[in-house]
Formats: structure tokens, C-alpha cells, sequence
């Protein structure tokens, strides 16, 4: 089986490629709105020379003014048209980006194994698939709009040019003050902005945290230190907050301090010009018009910071889009297989260090099979690679001898069976939690599993019974562990996996699972991660883990009488007690094999 390791990619470089998929995802919008900037834009640069040679025809008493006025009524009314059309084109585009960012996000992170999705933390993925993506979904529009906002200053110098060339070079005279100003702004701002989202995203995961703990929080009464905890990250918030708008600032400052004394030096041209005789006051009318939309130029300082913005928020979507997919085959399984669970010699590493070391073991079909080892021994992890919840870094897992990655993942979700120790209960009432899966069993089905995992009983005393609402259905920690099991047993097919699924139960409770797992009669294996020592004894077959080897593989009898295997669970049977689980202890080679 192939390595699964995290991607690593320049994040820049995929943020760039990210965008680069949402302005095509956006094309026809992007470029509606590109062709009617354009258009707003010519009739912004057709106004000035209309009305300035309307001007002339009404003082000249010309009969052809009336028609020259109708003209320039028409593009005013053309240049609003437009620009109500960009604006409404404008938010389509960011709302479909934003949705295609957030979508393709969410998809990746379900489809990364748990582990690697588990790098972000609740608040930061939050705020990454909100707020981060609404500013990263404005990047298409804006730059349509970035790329239009250039034409009425260049067809505006052009004009200027084509009526008199003094004016033109007025103005060219301070663009290289304004290059460097635009220039020093984008450099600036960008990392402020991507300090500025850091910061917004530690406060919304501390406050996540805080949520969750909230009754811990009441309890020790540290609800003031709690508080500020949340908050410690506001002072750099707001440092770079500032930041960035002194960086704006300053921009805007000194650009509407440059522009406008460039459009008085364009004008004091054309006036001289004018006194001169070289143009005349439609001309002059032209020129001033000319001069404000070429000074429109910083406006696109404006434009910059959003795209600085928008890319930096983008940088911050698409990190999770570099997390590896957990890619399925397309093969089945055998249609009559029993469950037999083999792993080869399989290696987890988890931070550059190994949490399952060369595994070699092969679990009988129909057996259920209790793994046990001290905390930090690497249960869950063989939990989550006997079901494929992850894939190892070396080895293969096989169910019905038949590789995990080369099931298609419907076939997979169906034979593979997980209970958690803190279940997740996803529906509008707890039927639909219960059925929730790769299929939705009947009812009949819903309340046996339910009966078997002893939750039948408090579900019947709901207001609603199996109808109750899940936000009106007050559940305690075992209650709700309950119905985890429940969902398990009914959608439970040839390997059903509980992982640490019994910690929150009563003994009374978790023996009537254990037994409703004993007369189970259907065919398939039963893999318990075990910490009690009840749930030891009644397994058919113990897989013992010591430092994230297999330590031994055999009955509980027999690995009893190892006094490492009794310090697991901390206990030890008088020196005249017979061997729990009762009868004739059997060795290795009868419930099955480590290698």
C-alpha cells in the first residue's frame, strides 16, 4: 500500500492555483462583468469630447446641438445602466465563488482521513470557511473590475494627447510618484492582512474551546481568566488592524493629495493653452473632464487592497485542500466473506514517529477480538486502520483477503461498522441519528440495535420517543454513547469496530452490550478496543499491544497468566484463582495468528 503523507505545497503557490480555479469556475460572470466595466468605461471616455463638442455647438448656435445633447444623455444613462449591472454581476460572482471555495474545502476536509483533518483546529476552520472565503470569493469579480478600472485613465492620457499634448505630459509628469506609491501599498498591506486573519482565527478558535468547556469554565470560576485567555490575541488584532489602515491611509492620503494637484496642473495647461487660442472651451471642458478620469487611477488602489486581501484570505481556504484524499478503489468484496481482518506488516508514523511498528496479525472471521495495551500503546490508531479510517505508511490492510484501498468506498462504509467513545449524532430526530450511514436501515432494525445497545429503554421515555427532536433530546454522556452504539449494531456488517465505545457505560449497561455482542449471530468480526477488564475476558481473542507492537495474540487465559499482560489492567487474581473467563485455556493457535 502507498505511503499516505501530508501534501506540502507553497502555500502561496496554491492559494494562486486555487483562484486561478474559482475565476474559471466564474468565467462567464468574471467576464460579464469585465465586458460591461469595459463598456461603462468607454462611455465614461466618449462623455467628455461629446459634451465638450456640444458645448462648442450651443455657443456657435449650430441646429446639430439638440441631437449632440440627446447623444450625451444617452451615455450618461448607458454609463448607470452599466454600472447597475456590474454591481448586481458583481455579487452572483462572489457569492458563487465563495460557495465553490467553501464547497471544495469542506469536500477535501471530509475526505482526508480524520487524522490529518484533525490538524485545524475548530475556531480556525471556522473562521477559514467563513469569513476567509467570503474575501477570498470577491477575488474574480475584482480583478474583472481591476482589470476595466485601467481603461478610463489610459483612454483618459490618450485624450488628453489627442487634444493637446501639454496636458497629457502635465500629467505624466507625476505617474512615476503614483507607480511607487500603488507599489509600496501592495507590499505593505499583504502582510498585515494575512497577520491581521491569524490573529481573527486564534480568538475564534479560543472561543470554540471556551464554548465547549463552558461548564468546566463554571465550575473552577475562571470565567474573568477564561475571558481573557479568548481575548489575548484583540492587542495584535488590533496593532495590525491599525496597521493596515495607516497603510491605506497613507496611500489614499497622499494619492488624494498628488492626483488632485496634477488634475490643477493639467488644467492651468489647458487654461494657458485656451488664452492662447491653441484649443477651445470645449476643449478646455474636455480636458478637465479627461483630467478627473485620468486621476481615476487611484481608485485602483482600492482594487489593490482587495485583491491583497482576497489573496491572502485564499491562502488561508486553500490550506486545507492540501491535506492527501483518502482515495478509494473501485472492487467489492467477496459477497459471503466472514470478516477475517488481516494486517501486514503495517507502520503508522504520526509526527515522524512510529505509533504502529511492522503489525503483523490476521483476526478470524465471525471472532470478536478485544485489543488491548496501556495508554499510548496505539489502540485507536489499529482501530482506525482496521476499517480505514487512515491508511499506514507501510504495510497493507486486508478485509476477506482483498486490500481496504481497492474497495470502492459505498461497498467499504456498509461492511465497516465504527462506535466511538464520543459519538457524533447527526439528523432532526434521534430515528435518523440512529439510522444515519452509508444506507438507512428500517425501523424495526433501528430498534433492536437500539435494544441491543440498551438505549431502548430512555429513548421510549423522550417526549417524542424515537420522533424526539435531537436538540430537545437531553442526553447524558452514557445515554448518548448509547445511541453511538446503537447506530453502529444497525448498520453493523462483516467488521463492526468500537473504539473505546463502552468507557462512558455503567458495568450493568456495558455487560448487556457485551452480551447483546455474544448473540449476535450474524456473520462478521467484532473488534473492541478495550480498556476494562470485563471486556478482555469475554473476547474470543485478545490482540495485545506493548509500545505499538503486537506484544502477543491469544485467548485471555492464556495471556492471564503473563503478570506485563495483568499490570495492563492493573490487577491481579489471588494465587488461587482460577484463570478469569472460566474453562479450559486455549492457546494462540485456536482463536488466531501473530506474525
Amino acid at each position: 500500500m502507498p505511503a499516505t503523507r501530508t501534501v506540502t505545497s507553497d502555500p502561496a503557490r496554491t492559494a494562486d492555483r486555487v483562484l486561478l480555479a474559482a475565476t474559471r469556475h466564474s468565467a462567464g460572470h468574471a467576464a460579464a462583468i469585465l465586458v460591461c466595466s469595459l463598456a461603462s468605461a468607454a462611455a465614461a471616455l466618449a462623455e467628455p469630447a461629446v459634451l465638450g463638442h456640444t458645448l462648442d455647438l450651443l455657443l456657435a448656435g449650430d441646429a446639430r446641438a439638440p441631437r449632440w445633447a440627446a447623444l450625451c444623455a444617452v451615455l450618461i444613462t448607458a454609463d448607470l445602466l452599466l454600472d447597475a449591472a456590474v454591481a448586481q454581476l458583481t455579487g452572483v460572482a462572489n457569492a458563487r465563488t465563495t460557495a465553490w471555495l467553501r464547497t471544495r474545502s469542506l469536500d477535501r476536509l471530509l475526505r482526508a482521513a480524520p487524522h490529518h483533518a484533525a490538524r485545524f483546529a475548530p475556531g480556525d476552520l471556522a473562521t477559514r470557511l467563513t469569513a476567509n472565503a467570503t474575501e477570498a470569493g470577491t477575488v474574480p469579480a475584482t480583478a474583472a473590475a481591476a482589470v476595466a478600472s485601467v481603461l478610463p485613465p489610459l483612454g483618459a492620457l490618450v485624450a488628453l494627447f489627442l487634444i493637446d499634448w501639454r496636458t497629457a505630459a502635465a500629467f505624466l509628469a507625476g505617474v512615476p510618484l503614483l507607480w511607487l506609491l500603488l507599489r509600496a501599498f501592495a507590499a505593505h498591506s499583504s502582510d498585515s492582512v494575512a497577520r491581521y486573519q491569524a490573529a481573527q482565527a486564534r480568538i475564534a478558535d479560543r472561543l470554540v474551546e471556551a464554548l465547549t468547556g463552558a461548564g468546566t469554565v463554571a465550575a473552577a470560576g475562571t470565567a474573568a481568566r477564561e475571558r481573557r485567555r479568548v481575548l489575548a490575541p484583540l492587542p495584535e488584532l488590533a496593532e495590525e488592524g491599525r496597521r493596515m489602515w495607516r497603510v491605506y491611509g497613507s496611500a489614499v492620503a497622499r494619492s488624494g493629495v498628488l492626483l488632485p494637484t496634477l488634475v490643477c496642473l493639467v488644467l492651468a495647461v489647458g487654461g494657458l493653452r485656451l488664452a492662447a487660442g491653441a484649443i477651445g472651451v470645449g476643449d478646455l471642458l474636455a480636458v478637465s473632464r479627461y483630467a478627473a478620469l485620468a486621476a481615476g487611477v487611484g481608485a485602483v488602489a482600492g482594487l489593490l487592497g482587495a485583491l491583497v486581501r482576497g489573496r491572502s484570505a485564499a491562502r488561508r481556504t486553500a490550506e486545507p485542500l492540501t491535506l492527501p484524499p483518502l482515495a478509494h478503489g473501485d472492487g467489492g468484496l467477496p459477497p459471503d466473506g466472514p470478516g477475517t481482518l488481516e494486517l501486514r506488516g503495517v507502520t503508522v508514523v504520526r509526527d515522524g514517529s512510529p505509533v504502529l511498528r511492522d503489525v503483523d496479525v490476521v483476526l478470524p472471521g465471525g471472532s470478536r477480538v478485544a485489543v488491548v495495551g496501556r495508554s499510548g500503546a496505539g489502540k485507536s490508531v489499529f482501530a482506525a486502520v482496521a476499517g480505514r479510517l487512515t491508511d499506514p505508511d507501510e504495510g497493507r490492510v486486508l478485509l476477506d483477503g482483498v486490500p481496504l484501498d481497492a474497495v470502492d468506498e459505498r461497498t467499504l462504509r456498509r461492511e465497516v461498522g465504527y462506535a466511538f467513545a464520543r459519538p457524533a449524532l447527526f439528523g432532526a430526530t434521534v430515528a435518523q441519528a440512529l439510522a444515519f450511514g452509508a444506507y438507512a436501515p428500517a425501523g424495526p432494525a433501528v430498534r433492536a440495535a437500539a435494544r441491543a445497545a440498551g438505549a431502548d429503554g430512555f429513548v421510549q421515555r423522550l417526549p417524542g420517543g424515537y420522533d424526539t427532536p435531537l436538540a430537545r433530546a437531553p442526553l447524558s454522556g452514557g445515554e448518548l454513547q448509547r445511541l453511538g452504539l446503537a447506530r453502529a449494531f444497525a448498520h453493523a456488517g462483516r467488521l463492526l469496530v468500537l473504539d473505546d465505545a463502552t468507557s462512558s457505560l455503567d458495568t450493568v449497561t456495558e455487560r448487556e452490550v457485551e452480551r447483546a455482542l455474544a448473540r449476535d449471530v450474524r456473520p462478521g468480526t467484532r473488534l473492541v478496543v478495550a480498556h476494562r477488564l470485563s471486556s478482555a475476558s469475554r473476547a474470543d481473542l485478545v490482540v495485545w499491544l506493548d509500545g505499538g507492537r503486537v506484544r502477543a495474540v491469544g485467548p485471555h487465559p492464556v495471556l492471564w497468566e503473563d503478570p506485563a499482560y495483568r499490570a495492563v489492567f492493573a490487577a491481579a487474581p489471588p494465587p488461587d484463582a482460577p484463570a478469569p473467563g472460566g474453562g479450559a485455556a486455549r492457546g494462540p493457535a485456536s482463536g488466531g495468528s501473530a506474525r
